[in-house]
Parts: C-alpha cells; structure tokens; sequence
C-alpha cells in the first residue's frame, strides 16, 4: 500500500474514499456512512501524493487548483466535508496537528503575517476586495452582504437572511434619530445605506478598498442620500470626531492581533460618552492559532480569525465595557453552502472572467470556510461595547422589541 494511502487511511474511517493513483490502481478507505456522501480522487502523477505529504492542507489545495487532483466522484466540498467530519473539533479524535518543526515555523511566519501595519492593510485588502464587481454579483445578494447572514429559520433564502441580519445588528446598536453613526469596514455600503434608511442617523463608512468604495458612492448618490451617508478610504486609524455608534461587520479580521488593543483604543476615543459599539467576527472556538496556508498565501493575505481571549484582551484596562457577547455557530455554514452552491451554477461566467485554475481556487475557498464552521472550530462573534455603564437598558429585551420592528 502506498505512503499515501496510510495516510489518508489515518483519517478516514467514517464515508467513504476511493483514491486512483497513476497507475491506474485504485485503494478505498473507510466505509460507507448514511451522513457522508462517497468520493473518487484521481492522482495524475506521483508528484501529488509527495505535495500532499509534505504539506497536507496547502498540498491538496494547489494539486486541487492545478487539476492534478480530480475528483471524479463528488466535489471538493464533498472532499473537505469528508475529511472534516472524521475529525470534527468538538470530537478532536484525530490528531491532525503538524509537527514540532512545521508548527514552530508556522507560528513564527504567521505572527509576521499579523503584523498588519498600515502601509501593508491596503495592499491586503486590495487583494481581494478589489476583484471583479462581477464575480461578487454571481455568487452574493442583491445588497453585497460579503458577512455571515442571519437565519430566523434555514428553510430562508439567502436575501431574507441578509436583510434579518442587519436588522439584528441594528437592533443591538439602539440607534436613535440625530445620531451619528461610523462603520468600520463598510464594504459596499448596505449596511450604511439601511442603518441611515431604518433610523435616519448620519452614517460614514470607511474602507480601504477603492472598488468598494466607488459602488458603495455611487448606491449613496443613486438613493440621493449622499449628503446623509458618506463614503471615505481611510484606515480606521486615521479617523477623527465623535460618532454616537460604531459598527464594524467582518474587518475585525484583518486587524491583526499586534494591534487589537490600538483597535479598540481607538474606537473608545471615537465614541461619545454614551456612545455604543457592535463588533461581529469570526472567531476561533478554541485558542489562539495560525491562518492556514491555503487561506494565507490565495484568499486573505494579513488576515486572522481571532480566539474570543484575544478579543477580550484587546480591550482589557481600556475602561470599555463589554455589555453583549453572542455566539452564532451555524449561521455562516448556511450562508456559505448558498455562496458555494451560486459559485457552482455560475461557472461558466467565473471561468470566463478569469480561468478553471481561478475557479477551482475559489470553490476550494468556499467549501473550506464551510466546513470550518460544519465540523471545525469557527464560529461568529458579536460584541457588544459601552464607554457608560448606563447607556443601554439592563435587559436583552430591547434588542428582540426592536429587531421585530425593524423586520416587520
């Protein structure tokens, strides 16, 4: 049996695998399981069993990309679904951790990776938000909600889960007329646009992405609400004034853990007195970890989803008061399986925009992020802040009173 099959063979004991290698002779592991779809993988030559040895994750990923791993029964999401659920986090029956050479390397080369200065942030940012506004209108809703949605049930689509998400952000802001209002990250500007739409407040949004920022303008002037809600690239730390609420949706990620607590310092000198902020993140269930190669080197250079403790010291001895901490473990899983399943019906339109090698990168993106929040251990985090002990009411009551009169 080859190297590779007692690999895998490690892994998998639950579905079913068949493994072709070049020669044409082929090794199934595992066995069949009602919950875990089977899956054929061909290996077109002996180089892709050795690039999967030596670096399982980013191995699989560019053999995947390359097509010199074809899967020709099932799909890369059925490949990682596999793999995943026979090592789910909460079971940790499977030791898949690298060892102590690759690890101390890792952490080393990640925690440069982290340092997310200034000068560097915008660069990242530009690396994937600035791709075809094309490629984002195939696979998100019609608003560009690129952030978990919020499912009040499964069975809804993904529109109407986007629309209850911000309402439950909105919700938790309690946002009241005059109020000025900073959104940190504003992407292409949805959440800006219905903040200011539900409450009138005056909203400014800040990206570090030009092609964000010129749709995010353009939905502004468009709705004739540019003199309310204003669009600026700049780095949150180069903002200035006093703002009554703060919003920040999925950039917490590419902070940087060296620079969490100036994130938080920040945001505390921006807010009034009673001012109140909502921050929603992936996070790590667990500990503090690397970023995946994968993710590092093709999709979120800088980035780092960070483990709710280093959240938490961020703002330790800033006198910010954490008023709300709510953990969302399945909302994202549904909001990528609805991505992943557009991606796979716009294929054509992806490959003709950019190429297959760019296609099979973005699928493998998606159906990993899913199953990190399927079987991993990702989940959402949404925090809320409070410089006033006496800002919000006393209850969580208020947040469901309003979300129901933002959604009716």
């Amino acid at each position: 049996m080859a190297l590779i099959d007692h690999f895998l063979g490690r892994i998998v004991k639950r579905g079913e695998l068949t493994l072709i290698h070049p020669d044409g002779s082929a090794t199934t592991l595992g066995a069949p399981d009602p919950d875990i779809a089977p899956v054929t993988l061909r290996l077109t030559s002996p180089s892709v069993a050795r690039r999967i040895l030596s670096d399982p994750a980013l191995g699989a990923a560019e053999a995947f990309m390359d097509g010199s791993l074809v899967i020709e029964r099932g799909d890369i999401l059925g490949l990682l679904h596999l793999v995943t659920a026979n090592n789910r986090w909460e079971d940790a029956k499977v030791n898949l951790s690298p060892g102590p050479l690759r690890r101390a390397f890792d952490n080393v080369r990640f925690r440069l990776d982290r340092v997310n200065m200034a000068n560097r942030s915008k660069r990242n940012v530009a690396h994937h938000y600035d791709l075809s506004d094309r490629l984002y209108d195939l696979f998100l809703d019609a608003d560009r909600q690129y952030s978990m949605a919020y499912f009040t049930d499964p069975a809804n689509s993904l529109e109407q889960a986007q629309a209850d998400k911000k309402a439950h952000i909105a919700a938790k802001l309690a946002i009241e007329p005059g109020m000025r209002v900073l959104d940190i990250g504003c992407g292409w500007g949805g959440m800006a646009l219905y903040l200011h739409e539900k409450t009138g407040a005056q909203v400014l949004g800040v990206t570090l992405s030009e092609e964000q920022l010129k749709v995010a303008r353009q939905r502004a002037d468009a709705a004739g609400v540019a003199d309310k809600v204003r669009f600026e690239l700049i780095d949150y730390r180069h903002i200035t004034g006093g703002f009554d609420r703060i919003v920040s949706v999925g950039m917490f990620e590419h902070v940087g853990p060296a620079h969490y607590r100036t994130f938080f310092r920040k945001c505390r000198e921006l807010l009034t007195a009673d001012g109140v902020m909502l921050l929603h993140t992936i996070g790590r269930a667990g500990g503090p970890g690397v970023t995946d190669a994968f993710t590092a080197k093709y999709i979120f250079p800088g980035g780092y989803i960070p483990a709710l403790s280093e959240i938490l010291r961020g703002h330790e001895d800033l006198r910010f008061f954490c008023t709300d901490i709510e953990v969302l473990r399945l909302h994202y899983g549904w909001t990528l399986q609805h991505w992943y399943d557009r991606v796979v019906a716009a294929k054509d339109q992806i490959v003709a925009l950019y190429d297959d090698r760019f296609y099979r990168m973005w699928t493998y993106y998606l159906a990993g992020s899913l199953v990190s929040f399927r079987n991993g251990g990702i989940v959402n985090y949404q925090l809320q802040y409070s410089r006033s002990r006496t800002a919000l009411p006393v209850t969580r009551d208020y947040m469901a009173a309003a979300e129901a009169r933002l959604r009716g």
